[in-house]
């Protein structure tokens, strides 16, 4: 007998601009490295093959047009408390995600999605990827994770495999890591 499974995937926003000091956190966007990376990460996420039933989402700004330029062409759902959220507020708005969604991306930020990876995959479950993403989950990086739920509700800790990790990066060298010259 298959364990039912639920598909969920992670998108940090991409690199935020730091020009305007007079902006909240909240309020910044992203940078032209930022919004290049968001359009690069976005047509991965479309060619990786899942059909996303729904995103959910951090309303800050950053985030917003992050995945304005992914254009991904899947609806929305703005959630405030995802907004800096830990691995529990992740979970509890996992949670609410409605029934009838195998598929979902959830945007925000980090720590919380790296550390929603580190709470969803069991120890026995770690491989290559986990490895990766264990190191580092730089901005617009994109983590699809199988969970073996049949309910959005069921979502808990050690439910997940991690199956797919995406930087910008690893599609395109020049969005790697800026070197001091």
């Amino acid at each position: 007998m298959n364990t039912p499974t639920k598909t969920l995937g992670l998108l940090r926003h991409a690199k935020s601009d730091w020009d305007d000091m007079s902006l909240g956190d909240f309020e910044r966007g992203l940078n032209a490295r930022g919004r290049r990376g968001a359009a690069l990460m976005g047509a991965h996420i479309r060619e990786h093959g899942v059909p996303w039933d729904l995103v959910v989402s951090s309303p800050a700004e950053r985030v917003k047009l992050t995945l304005e330029a992914a254009r991904l062409g899947v609806p929305i759902r703005w959630e405030p408390d995802a907004y800096l959220a830990d691995t529990d507020a992740l979970i509890a708005l996992l949670h609410q995600v409605p029934e009838d969604a195998e598929a979902v991306l959830l945007a925000a930020h980090n720590p919380g999605l790296q550390e929603l990876i580190f709470a969803l995959v069991p120890p026995e479950g770690e491989n290559a990827l986990f490895a990766e993403a264990a190191e580092k989950f730089p901005t617009a990086t994109f983590a699809v994770l199988e969970l073996a739920i049949g309910s959005w509700s069921e979502c808990a800790e050690g439910c997940g495999r991690l199956v797919h990790f995406a930087r910008p990066r690893d599609l395109d060298p020049e969005l790697g890591p800026e070197r001091v010259r």
